[in-house]
């Protein structure tokens, strides 16, 4: 049986109920917000991993092994978008997904520039000898810095008037190199001097895809 239409505010209502039927408010659809959910998910899916990179106390042999990478440069720029870089020249890093460093850390600039790096980027990568255990720069580590510091200025050939540079604008030596887990923390490490071209691509695919990097033997033998 159909209820008759009532007034509703002096308004004439065509709302009806059958006799089975109880009033009621109606659910909330889910599906907007599931929808909304699923959007957030394919935006951030979509989204371009932003990636920085910087040298420390190393050579740019790694940033050259990186740029070996040659084509698949532009399907890694496809994924992913360049803060502060040696290629982008930007001078400080804002917040970023990846940090790639290479070499040791040798002076007061060097801890500062790793202490952003670490603060700002949410994966924090030591690529290359350099920053994993220090490398050519660490030989330097069983001399004292004045005894390196008189033989550079003061005692080598051909020197005339020599002097140690005093520059407040220079940056303070540390006493050793250091490798960049004994200063900051890191999450993943590609090794090699320096690490090939290959090896590199697989760890940021790695990355980008979700994936924990994994590198093989033939990636990291230098036999």
């Amino acid at each position: 049986m159909i209820a008759p239409a009532k007034k509703l505010n002096g308004q004439e209502s065509d709302a009806t109920l059958d006799k089975d039927s109880h009033a009621r408010s109606p659910l909330p659809n889910p599906l907007p917000q599931a929808d909304e959910r699923a959007n957030d998910s394919l935006r951030e899916s979509q989204r371009k991993l932003r990636v920085a990179t910087t040298s420390l106390a190393g050579c740019f042999g790694c940033h050259t092994s990186f740029l070996d990478i040659d084509e698949r440069l532009l399907d890694l720029l496809q994924r992913v978008e360049l803060d502060r870089s040696p290629l982008t020249d930007i001078k400080h890093c804002g917040p970023c997904d990846i940090g790639i460093i290479e070499g040791g850390v040798c002076n007061a600039e060097n801890v500062h520039v790793l202490r952003e790096f670490r603060a700002s980027c949410k994966i924090l990568i030591a690529i290359g000898a350099c920053a994993i255990n220090g490398g050519l720069p660490a030989q330097r580590n069983h001399l004292s810095i004045a005894s390196i510091l008189e033989e550079v200025y003061h005692a080598q050939l051909g020197l005339v008037d020599g002097f140690i540079p005093n520059d407040p604008e220079l940056p303070l030596p540390l006493d050793k190199v250091y490798p960049l887990h004994e200063v900051v923390k890191i999450d993943c490490f590609i090794p090699g001097c320096p690490p090939s071209a290959d090896a590199i691509w697989k760890v940021l695919t790695d990355l980008i895809a979700g994936h924990k990097p994994e590198l093989d033997y033939s990636l990291i033998h230098y036999d």
